[in-house]
């Protein structure tokens, strides 16, 4: 059974340490185990009533509440919660839980009941990039294993191609062509796949190139395929943090106008370029996308 120590814990609930002793002090909530030398460290068990305990907090259980209920009680509360799939806070959880356990069958069914209650669009803006955000950073910690972090992209991607198939393209007056791509060393393609959900969905043309395209191949397309836009996820912190001399990249091999999404586009200042929209967050890529 894998051990985590609080530190661990903290990166996986999104609570602090210092609280989570307080709970310990105050209310013995889940008291960590000590090895032989008489480190502290919490196993499996813990951490899914860490997990239990952070979904009803963050619902507005008060902690004193929380501390009085037998634990087959808050498992019970948790279920009815688990149900409103509108409630971000607590899918967010839940899809970390089933990571954690390689719980498919679980994942599947979260994925589902959140876009069949609020949409695809709505699901990736509060539930699933803030999902994989919080994952990119327990696996770039070490706080999980990468092949959880790599069981929970690989169901996401499956299901956004699904939900691409099932999309109607509307049929518009001037559709517009897209060259969607990752440049070298990226390989997250879930922001990609979404924004070609986006533009199916908008009725416009998409090529779809996918991951770690060489930069060489960029200006042969363009040539070729001739598109209105270039699309680019950037996502990876392997690829650095100076996301402005990677976009330049880009676009020494393009001649057409560059929109970039992604976590890094989101997180570091852009440099203003008359060929570059950056697209900082879901609301933006819609926003832009529905008024061409």
């Amino acid at each position: 059974m894998k051990k985590y120590s609080i530190s661990d814990i903290e990166a996986l609930i999104g609570i602090k340490a210092h609280t989570i002793r307080a709970w310990e002090t105050r209310y013995n909530l889940v008291p960590p185990k000590r090895t032989p030398t008489n480190i502290r460290y919490y196993d499996e068990e813990d951490l899914k009533m860490l997990l239990n305990i952070v979904a009803l907090n963050e619902n507005g259980y008060k902690i004193s509440r929380i501390s009085k209920l037998s634990k087959q009680q808050m498992i019970d509360l948790v279920v009815q919660l688990n149900s409103k799939w509108d409630n971000d806070a607590v899918q967010v959880l839940n899809l970390s839980k089933a990571t954690l356990q390689y719980n498919e069958k679980a994942f599947s069914s979260i994925l589902s009941g959140c876009i069949k209650t609020m949409g695809l669009i709505k699901t990736m803006d509060v539930v699933l990039f803030p999902f994989m955000k919080r994952i990119g950073m327990l696996w770039q910690t070490g706080t999980i294993d990468p092949s959880q972090e790599h069981f929970a992209a690989n169901l996401i991607r499956d299901r956004i191609i699904v939900e691409i198939d099932r999309a109607k393209k509307p049929e518009i007056e001037k559709p517009l062509r897209f060259v969607l791509f990752l440049p070298e060393g990226e390989i997250h393609e879930t922001g990609l796949l979404f924004a070609r959900y986006l533009l199916k969905s908008c009725g416009h043309d998409a090529l779809y190139l996918g991951s770690e395209v060489p930069y060489a191949d960029l200006k042969k397309v363009t040539h070729s395929y001739k598109p209105d836009y270039m699309f680019v996820v950037l996502t990876s912190l392997n690829l650095g943090k100076d996301i402005n001399k990677i976009i330049a990249k880009v676009l020494d091999y393009v001649d057409v106008p560059l929109l970039a999404g992604g976590s890094l586009i989101s997180e570091f200042d852009v440099l203003v370029n008359d060929r570059l929209t950056p697209l900082k967050n879901v609301c933006q890529m819609v926003d832009f996308l529905e008024e061409l």
